[in-house]
């Protein structure tokens, strides 16, 4: 389901977006979280998606915690009839790490909360997955991770039988450059590294959104005033969720703005062309002293030889040449990883998304 479209005067909403004849199906597993939030807010109001489902997992906070913000996220939203349900309370091997310096004590530290928008369904959200996955043709939904990936991980393995049914993943996590909780790992993929592994490995079609196409999408107060300008609550108060969120981001790391992460991979199924990917083999270290939760990329054949270009150094501008090889040995490539991202387009999407949402009296 999706927002109501009608909010929107037909000559407010961005000439970029996808036709509405291009509905992807997606279920948010989740972990808000405040660019969580933004994500969620996104995929309810966007009418490229229709949101099937909100899945939760500890991540940014306890389970306990990022559960009862999504559920109020409901509210500020007006996400109606759709199910949220909660899942791993815990990563599969390590003890959760909880980033409280960038998302506060409760998970999502800013504004006041209202009360819940949303009941909490029974199932454990990796049934719930399963459950919709099954009820849908196959190839139909795009399973959105934007947390820790323990729940992705669960259910590929509990429901291997379902892997191949799953149109894809797109995940927010991850980097090919460098890190934000360590120099090497991002936090989505620290948080449970074993997890990523079997994400990744599983075999069905993967896109990695990580941090080197979020980090060229910051709220900086001119991007902010865009958002702000659209004058509705939902408006004020991801604003207040930035103010949190930024101060946290000035002090931790010195940024002009925070990232938006989680909402970038949403942005990105509902409008493809927001981000540019290549296909590139995809593994993650789940081992190394220094390099545990890394993300190890392979662009070593993606710099276009087989589109003329001379220069090996230009890594990310074309898939990797292997799998057009006709003596190519190694399995299909089914991983992609974003090398670029059109920041208007996506910050066009977010001021659509919420202008159709409007003004939802949740306080």
């Amino acid at each position: 389901m999706t927002a109501n479209a009608n909010t929107v005067p037909a000559n407010s909403v961005p000439t970029n977006t996808v036709p509405t004849n291009s509905v992807r199906k997606i279920i948010l597993d989740c972990d808000p979280g405040h660019d969580d939030a933004i994500a969620m807010l996104l995929a309810w109001g966007n009418p490229n998606l229709d949101l099937l489902a909100v899945t939760t997992v500890a991540g940014n906070q306890t389970l306990e915690k990022v559960t009862k913000n999504a559920l109020a996220l409901a509210k500020v939203g007006n996400i109606t009839g759709i199910p949220f349900a909660a899942g791993a309370d815990r990563p599969l091997v390590a003890p959760q790490i909880i980033p409280e310096e960038i998302h506060g004590d409760s998970g999502l530290d800013g504004p006041q909360l209202p009360a819940p928008g949303a009941e909490r369904d029974p199932r454990h959200a990796v049934n719930l997955i399963a459950d919709i996955i099954r009820d849908n043709e196959p190839g139909t939904v795009t399973i959105v991770p934007t947390g820790a990936l323990t729940n992705i991980a669960l259910f590929a393995r509990m429901y291997p039988e379902l892997v191949e049914r799953v149109g894809s993943v797109t995940l927010m996590g991850g980097a090919h450059h460098a890190g934000n909780m360590t120099a090497s790992a991002e936090f989505n993929i620290l948080a449970d590294p074993e997890a990523a592994k079997i994400v990744f490995g599983a075999g069905w079609p993967v896109t990695m959104v990580g941090l080197d196409v979020t980090h060229k999408v910051l709220a900086t107060p001119e991007r902010m005033a865009q958002l702000t300008s659209v004058g509705t609550d939902v408006a004020t108060f991801i604003a207040e969720l930035v103010e949190f969120f930024g101060a946290a981001y000035m002090k931790e790391r010195h940024y002009p703005g925070p990232p938006m992460h989680d909402p970038l991979a949403v942005a990105a199924v509902a409008d493809p062309q927001v981000v540019r990917t290549v296909l590139a083999p995809i593994d993650v270290e789940t081992q190394g002293q220094f390099t545990r939760g890394a993300t190890v990329v392979d662009l070593r054949r993606t710099w276009g030889s087989q589109e003329g270009c001379q220069d090996p150094t230009a890594l990310g501008t074309a898939d990797d040449s292997d799998v057009s090889s006709s003596d190519a040995t190694t399995a299909p490539l089914h991983t992609r990883v974003a090398v670029d991202v059109d920041a208007d387009r996506f910050w066009d999407l977010l001021v659509d998304a919420l202008q159709r949402i409007g003004n939802t009296d949740f306080a």
